[in-house]
């Protein structure tokens, strides 16, 4: 049962080397490698070029090699009915508590802003918040942001969570659906954005979702680039309802040099690094995957080709 691995980066043959140390038996190719399409039974894959996958006739699964499979509900040609699996990772999940805890943090005391201003020789003092003046709001409550809210719960934040479906999280203010979503943001003084990337939620960050915010808020988003409408946020930026944004993720990826987000002053970004699947957290879980196509057996962490995620 071979495997095919197709990425649109340069790891593709350090994830091959991954996965024959962890199992010298394997028969897997890149897939710029020669191979016969007909006898692959399982694709590993990261941002496939569209269509590729049509032209393995015999797959038993599709494996994301990260927690995101927003990527393949793009696909036209996407096979049916081939079960797809993802990533659920607790080193992914506590990389981007990390991520987003320091971005909160340094937004607190005001160290994007003393960045910023450095190259100006300005000696600018400023009133820095506490820990225990802000509500952190979380949208998106799985495995990532379930462990960002327990995370900011034992620094001492005030956390808000809010979900599609109802959840309950110890010392977390949670909040469901459409009906909660006004009062889940109007207690939210620094939103994180942690969604899956779904027809539904695609554009949630709109304008009209940013002047339900307190004035002064804060977004961060560490999803994906699709969940923003980015000429909204430049708008409530220049109005000054929102006092920043820190970016990880874009709808496009390289950000083109000529994109506004650069040069903007109330703007902070990284290039897509909140959080990077770790080589030996993720071979094991592809490769018991693996196994239990071999053997017929469910599949762990499967999607839900419905929801998308």
């Amino acid at each position: 049962m071979p495997i095919v691995i197709i990425r649109n980066d340069h790891k593709t043959m350090a994830w091959k080397e991954a996965l024959l140390k962890a199992d010298p038996e394997l028969e897997i190719y890149a897939h710029d490698e020669e191979h016969d399409p007909e006898r692959i039974t399982m694709a590993i894959v990261w941002k496939p070029p569209h269509g590729v996958l049509s032209h393995y006739p015999n797959l038993g699964a599709i494996a994301s090699f990260g927690a995101g499979v927003d990527f393949l509900f793009e696909e036209n040609s996407l096979p049916e009915g081939v079960p797809i699996t993802r990533v659920v990772d607790p080193v992914l999940a506590a990389d981007m508590s990390e991520f987003v805890t320091a971005v909160i943090l340094a937004q607190l005391k005001n160290l994007l802003v003393f960045k910023h201003i450095q190259p100006n020789k300005k000696w600018l003092p400023m009133e820095y918040r506490r820990i225990s003046e802000v509500s952190v709001g979380i949208m998106g409550l799985g495995e990532l942001g379930c462990r960002l809210a327990v995370d900011l719960v034992r620094f001492g934040f005030k956390v808000r969570g809010w979900a599609r479906s109802e959840k309950d999280i110890d010392k977390v203010s949670c909040f469901a659906g459409e009906q909660g979503l006004t009062s889940f943001l109007s207690g939210t003084d620094l939103l994180v954005c942690l969604l899956p990337l779904t027809p539904d939620t695609r554009g949630i960050l709109n304008k009209g979702l940013f002047m339900k915010l307190p004035e002064g808020a804060y977004v961060i988003n560490v999803a994906r680039g699709g969940h923003l409408e980015e000429d909204d946020l430049l708008e409530v930026l220049e109005q000054g309802h929102l006092s920043g944004a820190f970016l990880d993720v874009f709808s496009r990826e390289p950000l083109p040099e000529d994109h506004p987000f650069w040069q903007h002053p109330k703007i902070d970004m990284s290039p897509h690094v909140a959080s990077v699947s770790d080589v030996n957290s993720v071979v094991p879980q592809l490769l018991d995957n693996y196994y239990r196509l071999q053997e017929g057996q469910p599949l762990k962490n499967q999607v839900s080709t419905s929801r998308g995620y």
